[in-house]
């Protein structure tokens, strides 16, 4: 498996990614794959051989070891890894998609770009990220169990006892290494959870961030709605409606002697 391949392509997803994001991406590559694909895998190697038992009755050290690993754990991290890196290929499927769909937009209308900023999680990109999250600590946890049911638990014992037929009796079968194939088991269930937990921490944020948003955003809308339907009324009339309805129109070629006189004999006229 080219794992330098894969994750230059799920360090695409890198640019979409919160820090929490980032933190999960150095913890799967550096901390889980690495120490799989070099350390790991020497630890476990071909245990079969190293796995023996006191007894020369064929087939007994056969049938115990396959009672005592079920499932290699080499085996194990290796589809945990696969399963856990997959919904990182969704969401660049979906961001391949959002490419194709801008740029067929852009020779239609020349030149102008369907998403103002693509390197922004919004719309269906942003259910996908978060769906990929739901995934991703789904998937940890579940192989978590499956090693822990399996197991039962994450010790690796010294000694096992295996009554299993062919073997003729109850006899002991001793693992090779165990306290070092124990470290390493730890370490990869550490890991593991230390990734679920970067994965919670993600889904929150962008949760809180999207309520956050969403809230501005009503807000903002209130206020626009209340400045619309309230808008402020005019204290006074302006001072040319208030000229035009209570002033008198004066001829200003009158005095105010000629003015008086004009008055009495309106009031003279009437007396008679």
């Amino acid at each position: 498996m080219n794992w330098g391949a894969l994750e230059a392509l799920i360090s695409g997803v890198n640019k979409y990614s919160t820090a929490f994001g980032r933190v999960w991406l150095s913890m799967v590559f550096v901390f889980r794959v690495m120490v799989f694909v070099v350390a790991a895998q020497r630890v476990w190697g071909d245990d079969s051989k190293d796995f023996t038992c006191n007894t020369l009755q064929p087939g007994c050290s056969n049938v115990c070891y396959d009672h005592m690993f079920p499932i290699s754990h080499i085996r194990l991290w290796a589809l945990q890894l696969i399963f856990v890196t997959c919904p990182s290929l969704m969401v660049m499927g979906h961001v391949k998609y959002r490419e194709k769909k801008d740029m067929q937009y852009t020779t239609l209308h020349k030149g102008a770009h369907l998403y103002a900023n693509p390197g922004k999680k919004r719309g269906g990109l942003w259910w996908t990220y978060l769906l990929s999250l739901v995934f991703k600590a789904g998937f940890d946890a579940g192989f978590l169990y499956i090693l822990h049911h399996i197991y039962e638990g994450f010790d690796m014992p010294r000694l096992t006892k295996c009554t299993l037929s062919p073997c003729p009796n109850t006899v002991d079968c001793y693992i090779s290494r165990p306290t070092e194939k124990k470290i390493f088991t730890l370490f990869m269930v550490v890991s593991s959870v230390a990734c679920i937990l970067m994965c919670i921490c993600e889904m929150a944020y962008l949760i809180c961030k999207r309520i956050q948003k969403l809230v501005k955003k009503k807000i903002a809308s209130e206020r626009k709605e209340f400045a619309e339907n309230h808008e402020m009324t005019r204290l006074a009339a302006p001072r040319s409606d208030f000229r035009s309805k209570t002033s008198l129109r004066v001829d200003p070629t009158i005095s105010m002697h000629n003015l008086s006189n004009i008055n009495t004999e309106k009031e003279a006229s009437e007396k008679k």
